[in-house]
């Protein structure tokens, strides 16, 4: 009979007299198969993940029970202490850090170049090998960091559990949304079955999406590194995915227990779990490009009017939203420069300048897409 074993990391105080902690969850045992990490909370403030992971781990549980946990999965059942405390004028903030204002889900530690230059006359013909020895490396280079700020070790924290992980999920949601990915080129089509077992509306796509997330700097050293040493078999190493799990009023225990019961699948699928799964659902979507994303914004201030539901499919051209002037009556229709689902849109009607209103996945790259591919 396997069992869960829980550990709490204490962070950093920000202060004197207060001290925050990270609880992890973990089942099986280190090295004797894949891999899993999955956090939920690093934005704070977004709420379907919580109750997901509360399924999930009853259903790990009752899979330890009964000694069916083949490979080694850690839980993270909220990544963000910090966020959570942060209640002002009546309000949950818990997307940017107050005392750096950074958002919780940028600025993770890009390790590639150091380990790189630490690595790269030890690469070999042999693919395990050099995963072996740069997830080793990665390993010793977040050990050897040391945090100056409680948000600094949360980041260091997380990073620690899961660059060395096969599969790395990080659950989130949007506002108004359907469910949806975010990965990186190089895994796709191989997380087709993450997608189809979500039953995902959009796949969206990319190298770098811009202010180092956590997906892409524990999955994204696996291709820079593949980059930089053509010669040498690198292999994508971890699926590491953002999961945006709908919108964040989709708290409720029957969507939770329908995802959690698609992520034990998964995991079933990738030799972490014993047992059958079943067949694989069909696809919902396929990937498209994440430079091929419009974010269509607000032009000025406003009540939004919408014109469109997520999960809605749109053509270039088409009507979206519009923008009502409430002094003048006047209104300022919002078009979409691409063909494809609308998978997010905003949460509030009141608009402001810049806002994003409604978010396509098209299948071409826009040109005016580039540089910061997320919002913020």
């Amino acid at each position: 009979m396997q069992k869960r074993q829980t550990e709490a990391i204490s962070l950093m105080a920000s202060s004197p007299g207060t001290r925050r902690e990270i609880v992890v969850h973990r089942y099986g045992q280190a090295g004797t198969g894949p891999k899993a990490y999955l956090q939920t909370g690093l934005h704070a403030d977004e709420l379907p993940g919580a109750v997901v992971v509360q399924h999930l781990l009853a259903l790990l549980d009752e899979a330890a029970a009964a000694g069916r946990i083949t490979g080694e999965i850690l839980v993270v059942p909220q990544a963000n202490p910090i966020g959570l405390s942060q209640y002002l004028f009546g309000r949950h903030a818990g997307r940017f850090d107050f005392d750096s204002l950074g958002n919780f889900n940028r600025h993770y530690p890009g390790l590639a170049q150091a380990i790189g230059d630490l690595v790269g006359e030890r690469l070999t013909d042999d693919a395990a090998g050099n995963v072996d020895l740069i997830r080793a490396c990665a390993r010793r280079l977040l050990e050897a960091r040391t945090p100056k700020s409680e948000i600094e070790h949360l980041r260091l924290s997380l990073m620690r559990l899961a660059v060395d992980a096969d599969i790395a999920l990080d659950l989130h949601c949007d506002d108004v949304a359907v469910m949806h990915l975010y990965l990186g080129n190089d895994l796709w089509p191989g997380a087709a079955d993450l997608s189809a077992e979500l039953q995902a509306r959009a796949v969206l796509l990319a190298d770098v999406s811009g202010g180092e997330p956590f997906d892409e700097a524990v999955g994204g050293l696996w291709w820079q590194l593949a980059r930089r040493f053509p010669d040498c078999p690198i292999p994508p190493a971890c699926l590491s995915a953002t999961v945006e799990l709908r919108g964040d009023l989709d708290v409720a225990d029957n969507l939770a227990a329908k995802d959690a019961a698609a992520l034990f699948r998964f995991l079933q699928r990738r030799g972490l779990i014993a047992g059958n799964p079943g067949p694989l659902p069909p696809a919902a979507c396929e990937g498209t490009p994440l430079d091929g994303t419009d974010m269509i914004e607000a032009p000025v201030g406003g009540i939004l009017l919408f014109h469109v539901k997520a999960g809605d499919r749109v053509s270039a051209g088409d009507t979206v939203a519009e923008v009502l002037d409430p002094v003048t009556g006047a209104r300022i229709p919002l078009v979409a420069r691409t063909g494809g689902v609308v998978f997010a849109r905003a949460g509030h009607p009141l608009a402001r300048p810049g806002l994003p209103v409604v978010k396509v996945a098209g299948a071409v790259p826009l040109a005016y897409r580039s540089g910061q591919l997320l919002t913020q």
